[in-house]
């Protein structure tokens, strides 16, 4: 069967950027890219209550938000508006955001009898998800048939919600999660294994609704000790893409290949290793710089590597405009020229090294958005 990944797409460049494929610009998408920096967003939110999970399971709203951000600046891809912890939430751990605060879980995992009752939840109680991945894909579609942009779907990574789990809500020192690491390891590998399974059923779910990438996010991995992130982490990661749809079959009967995107908050130690990972693209925080990873994992002309996505300190969205657009010639400088065959070779998706921070002001974004398109272009002239 022929592969037609990009034949329905207006923009496909940030599919062929994760394929490692040449583009006439450096795609560009940012980690939270809908959210509470744009005041559309909230004023959505108040139509759902002023409630994140109002917002989230409500299929209307959760398309809504999605756009918002494309209808405001040239990104190159969407990400599904939903949140990290719909798996322990629909295991039935009693997820809530009061206001103001994080995530909280009303029934912590915090002993044996706790995990003894985890189990892959019922894929049903997430339909709302997946309801809205449909509705997603349908809103970007022009009226040529054509997608404006690639759709994202995503997960949070199985190491990753079991510190939700375990803690209850965030942590600042990941105390309680540790110490059922250290003291309880048989526990801490019962849960990792759950949530592998489920990220895993999860995910796949999404590809079936419609999303054209899938990425798993890893927000606490760096907080391990090494060892214990290539134990409780990596392998776990390793896991779920085991189990990962590689392609997937349209209405029409086209068969796309399915992008997928790691990124570790923290992760820069262990390039080397998440290498080896059965993805096509790295994600990588502020603390890494993006001409080292490209010499040791971007790989060579029409040879294995991974392409690699970042990674400006989210806190340069704060200076001026200018100033933000050296910021962002720094990073694109730092990565090279990206590959420009007619092969495969090292390419570069840009983002932010972390989730953008609700006091941004949105009319830096376009100011950082447009730097992106403007300076990669320049780089491949």
């Amino acid at each position: 069967m022929t592969d037609t990944t990009f034949a329905n797409h207006h923009n496909p460049t940030f599919l062929q950027a994760c394929l490692r494929q040449a583009t006439a610009h450096t795609p560009v998408w940012l980690m939270r890219q809908a959210g509470r920096y744009l005041p559309e967003y909230l004023a959505t939110r108040v139509k759902a209550g002023n409630s994140f999970m109002g917002l989230a399971t409500n299929v209307d709203y959760a398309t809504e938000v999605t756009l918002q951000p494309l209808d405001r600046y040239p990104l190159d891809a969407a990400i599904l508006f939903s949140d990290i912890l719909t798996i322990p939430d629909a295991m039935g751990l009693g997820l809530s955001f009061g206001v103001g605060e994080g995530p909280r879980f009303a029934h912590p995992v915090r002993d044996e009898a706790a995990v003894a009752k985890l189990a892959v939840p019922d894929l049903d109680k997430l339909r709302y998800v997946f309801d809205a991945v449909s509705s997603i894909r349908k809103a970007l579609t022009r009226p040529d048939g054509k997608s404006r942009v690639p759709l994202i779907g995503f997960s949070g990574s199985p190491w990753t919600l079991a510190c939700y789990m375990v803690e209850g809500a965030g942590s600042s020192d990941y105390r309680l999660v540790k110490t059922m690491l250290y003291s309880r390891p048989d526990l801490m590998h019962r849960i990792l294994a759950t949530n592998a399974d489920s990220v895993a059923a999860y995910l796949n779910a999404q590809i079936d609704a419609g999303a054209q990438a899938v990425m798993i996010f890893d927000s606490w991995g760096g907080v391990l000790a090494d060892g214990a992130f290539q134990e409780f982490s990596l392998a776990y990661t390793a896991r779920v893409l085991a189990q990962l749809k590689k392609t997937h079959t349209d209405a029409a009967g086209n068969t796309v290949t399915i992008p997928r995107i790691v990124f570790t908050k923290g992760g820069g130690l262990w390039l080397q290793e998440m290498a080896a990972l059965e993805c096509e693209v790295l994600g990588l925080d502020w603390t890494v710089n993006l001409g080292k990873a490209r010499a040791a994992i971007g790989g060579v002309e029409n040879g294995p590597g991974k392409a690699l996505q970042g990674n400006i300190d989210p806190n340069v969205l704060f200076a001026q405009p200018t100033q933000i657009e050296t910021e962002v010639a720094r990073v694109l400088d730092s990565f090279g020229t990206p590959y420009q065959g007619t092969g495969t070779g090292p390419t570069h998706i840009f983002n932010l090294g972390h989730g953008i921070s609700q006091y941004t002001p949105p009319e830096h974004v376009a100011a950082l958005v447009d730097a992106v398109h403007r300076h990669s272009r320049a780089l491949r002239t």
